[in-house]
């Protein structure tokens, strides 16, 4: 669980001597503020427990606005309740939605002060909590890490958390004629315990999203910096960096495939009911986005005439699946928003490849071998890849030659990268490298078949096997009885008699001569 203070009050207006067994009200409910007397009774308890647990500095936690629908007591109103708390500036556009949740025709602003992190002065704060009392829009909770929180919750119902017992504040509460009542926890503290998947959007991430846009892979960037309120950015090689300059603190991030410039096609295939939501680049480049379903599918059409680039995006959430996402940290590294997006397989593959490190052994079973040479090994959800220069310290023709289809291997990771994912294994590197044994043998004559006859020298096998080493004599090495001028006269089988010069296992090269064997004889 998130921030939970030693002591918690349920505060409200409800006198608990009318509640049935249930706990429910019996007596008259005004679910609504009454923007009066009692409204005021509420933030001057909120000031006197921030008071009394030494707080003049809440932090905004998990901040949102109402996107497609708002189901409050009371209707939204322009700006969500924020207008003139913070100081003015773009925190992003929400997606052009009104409060009806179809197609709309204007984008509400939410200030760059109102996102996850932010330090607000107690004031501010009880601006707030008056504006979430009033049902006005914007929700968030305040809190400072396990010595306070506020949290209003439906129906005027008020959770104060602190770390003190806040007598005074409790005192002054039931003066107010409110009701405040001990409580284990909060039931708007967020559950932070829960196993997920979040990946960090820090150096690596931008990173690997370059390549990944560089790669025609990715070419739209969605950031959600409230809850219900998101805008969104086209990614081009050269602005990835200028793009993350202008996220959000805290923002969650989901990046899909780039917009199709086949606008006619695109529309051409909307659903034939539904709500999507479609993400288009204008004219003037800006990238908007607007819920529609099919009674407003004629309008969209028309609204998109003129667009450069379009997707339509499907709502349901094992349908709306992004390549990957991702959660802004903080600007020392440190990821301290407590929201997460829903992980992708692409983020399920992220948190199996952070367990695994260059050296590392692993065991997998191989799944296929592609036409192009490649063997994909599964080690445990992920498909790893196998080149064929790794799967033996000796030549391979056919990766089919040393594994198969269904076999049980172990092999070494090589490397491992996150975007685009990709781990590297090699079967040799748990092998004994047999070429190290001929450097012992520098010095050796032998005689050996020639494998292959070159502009510039011979290729001899050094070993009886088949898949024998070979090395190169060079036509400088080469006696003159087996040259016809600059020509060569051997043939491939043709039997030569070397000696082994040198062995070079970095560069896994055997350098022959043939001259000075025939020299010596």
């Amino acid at each position: 669980m998130g921030c939970v203070p030693a002591y918690v009050y349920r505060v409200t207006k409800y006198d608990p001597d009318r509640r049935d067994e249930h706990g429910r009200c019996t007596g008259p409910e005004d679910t609504v503020s009454d923007r009066g007397p009692v409204e005021a009774a509420y933030l001057l308890a909120v000031a006197a427990f921030a008071e009394e647990s030494g707080i003049d500095r809440p932090v905004i936690r998990e901040p949102q606005v109402p996107s497609l629908a708002h189901f409050g007591a009371e209707p939204p109103v322009d700006g969500f309740g924020l207008t003139g708390l913070f100081p003015p500036g773009r925190g992003g556009g929400a997606p052009e939605a009104s409060p009806e949740g179809l197609l709309g025709g204007s984008t509400t602003l939410v200030p760059a002060g109102f996102h996850d992190g932010a330090e607000v002065s107690l004031q501010v704060g009880l601006e707030l909590v008056r504006s979430m009392l009033r049902d006005n829009g914007a929700w968030c909770r305040l809190e400072v890490e396990d010595r306070f929180t506020v949290h209003v919750g439906w129906d005027q119902y008020l959770y104060v958390g602190s770390d003190r017992p806040c007598e005074r504040a409790l005192a002054l509460t039931r003066r107010l004629g409110l009701f405040p009542e001990p409580l284990d926890s909060s039931p708007y503290a967020l559950e932070t315990d829960v196993e997920g998947v979040r990946r960090p959007a820090d150096d690596a991430f931008w990173s690997g999203l370059r390549r990944m846009v560089s790669a025609y892979r990715a070419g739209v960037l969605e950031e959600m910096y409230v809850e219900g309120a998101s805008r969104w950015h086209r990614l081009t090689r050269d602005g990835v960096d200028a793009v993350r300059a202008r996220i959000a603190p805290r923002a969650r991030i989901a990046v899909w495939p780039d917009l199709s410039d086949a606008v006619e096609t695109v529309l051409g295939a909307l659903p034939a009911e539904g709500t999507v939501e479609c993400v288009w680049q204008d004219a003037a480049g800006h990238v908007r986005s607007v819920f529609a379903d099919e009674d407003s599918f004629p309008a969209l059409t028309a609204r998109l005439s003129g667009a450069a680039a379009v997707a339509v995006l499907p709502l349901t959430a094992d349908e709306r699946v992004p390549l990957f996402t991702g959660v802004m940290p903080d600007a020392d590294g440190v990821l301290r928003a407590r929201w997460g997006n829903e992980p992708t397989p692409s983020d399920r593959h992220w948190a199996l490849l952070r367990t695994l490190r260059p050296g590392q052994i692993v065991t997998g079973t191989v799944t296929h071998i592609a036409s192009f040479g490649v063997t994909f090994v599964d080690i445990g959800g992920f498909e790893a890849m196998i080149n064929i220069p790794e799967l033996s310290w000796r030549h391979v023709e056919r990766p089919s030659d040393v594994v198969s289809v269904g076999e049980v291997i172990e092999a070494e990771i090589l490397g491992v990268e996150f975007l685009p994912e990709r781990v590297s294994l090699s079967l040799k590197a748990l092998r004994d490298d047999p070429m190290r044994l001929l450097t012992g043998q520098i010095g050796r004559m032998l005689v050996g078949p020639v494998t292959k006859v070159l502009p510039f020298g011979v290729v001899v096998r050094v070993e009886e096997a088949e898949d024998g080493f070979e090395g190169l004599v060079h036509i400088s090495e080469l006696a003159d009885e087996h040259l016809a001028g600059p020509d060569i006269t051997l043939r491939a089988g043709d039997a030569l008699p070397v000696r082994i010069v040198d062995v070079d296992l970095p560069r896994r090269r055997i350098v022959l001569t043939n001259r000075r064997v025939v020299a010596r004889e």
